[in-house]
């Protein structure tokens, strides 16, 4: 089993990674073989809407987000972690969700996956975070498990949130568990990617 951590924080060892190893660890202590992808030095540009992913299946884009689609596809369970800028998730982190529209194939995509957030902020913020997360979770088609949400803003203050660091190691526990669970989607519910309203028919 594969737990994934994904670091959106432009900081190497911010908040949000502490949180996030904190997950990690509560995973491995549980069996899994844990990662932490962080995007701090990455080269990860926005999508440019070209929409050849829905034919291929790939981005056309060669920059740091193909190593982390494999990461993805190999990952049972996957941690997204985002500090909160501007008062909402990171422009990486929104930049990884739009760039995953590629992942649109059979054994390439993240359906039936785990998936858990983890998001930190100084002040507003975090339930718009939370509600584009499991809203992504769920287009996605994968299981969504529980969140961490910490309010932290100097360098470090994660580790003195007692109850944040043991709901983080509860989170990696309880990732492990619904991955064990085997779940799947029934196919013949398939997830829709495109918006329907009353302009439509």
């Amino acid at each position: 089993m594969k737990i994934l951590g994904v670091s959106c924080s432009p900081r190497k060892k911010g908040n949000t990674v502490i949180l996030l190893e904190e997950m990690l660890r509560g995973a491995a202590e549980h069996g899994a073989d844990i990662e932490l992808f962080s995007i701090s030095g990455k080269d990860i540009r926005g999508c440019d809407g070209c929409y050849s992913c829905i034919a291929k299946g790939e981005c056309h884009i060669q920059d740091d987000m193909q190593p982390l689609y494999e990461k993805l596809i190999a990952a049972d369970g996957i941690v997204f972690g985002s500090p909160i800028h501007f008062y909402g998730m990171t422009a990486q982190a929104k930049a990884i969700m739009d760039r995953s529209f590629a992942l649109n194939k059979p054994g390439k995509n993240l359906a039936n996956k785990v998936g858990g957030v983890i998001v930190v902020a100084g002040s507003i913020g975090i339930i718009d975070a939370l509600k584009d997360y499991y809203f992504f979770i769920t287009l996605k088609q994968m299981l969504p498990a529980n969140f961490v949400a910490a309010y932290a803003t100097g360098k470090g203050d994660a580790k003195r949130l007692k109850k944040g660091m043991d709901a983080a190691f509860r989170l990696g526990e309880e990732i492990v568990q619904l991955v064990d669970k085997k779940f799947e989607f029934p196919p013949e519910f398939p997830r829709n990617f495109f918006a329907f309203g009353t302009h439509t028919h």
